[in-house]
């Protein structure tokens, strides 16, 4: 961690002054609350990814684990102090990505039964 804030201080002294503010911000580049959102959006990356994965070998419980987590997590991201509007933002991709890939597992599923039935 002692790295972290070693690099964070040298980097203060090139930040333009217009930067400030967001580098100083509760929500800033010196804390979590910055960093936690940013890696996060890997999981909107992986889960756009997916949309091209054929829906029989999509997980419903991976689906539904990121939906959920996305809901959940938008909603703490407005309660806590200060509220993390990039957090927000990401869980919000992350629960809407989680939905549409239930949404495809289903309309697969039904596809089934509606094949099943017609024969």
């Amino acid at each position: 961690m002692s790295v972290y804030w070693r690099t964070v201080n040298k980097l203060d002294r090139y930040v333009p002054l217009k930067l400030k503010p967001f580098w100083n911000a509760e929500a800033g580049p010196k804390t979590i609350f910055f960093w936690a959102p940013a890696v996060k959006w890997c999981l909107v990356v992986a889960g756009i990814g997916d949309l091209q994965r054929p829906a029989h070998k999509l997980s419903t419980t991976q689906s539904t684990a990121l939906a959920a987590t996305g809901v959940i997590w938008s909603r703490y991201s407005m309660v806590i102090k200060p509220k993390n509007y990039s957090l927000f933002a990401v869980n919000i991709f992350v629960a809407i990505t989680g939905i549409i890939q239930l949404a495809r597992i289903y309309n697969y599923r039904k596809s089934l039964t509606v094949a099943e039935s017609s024969k």
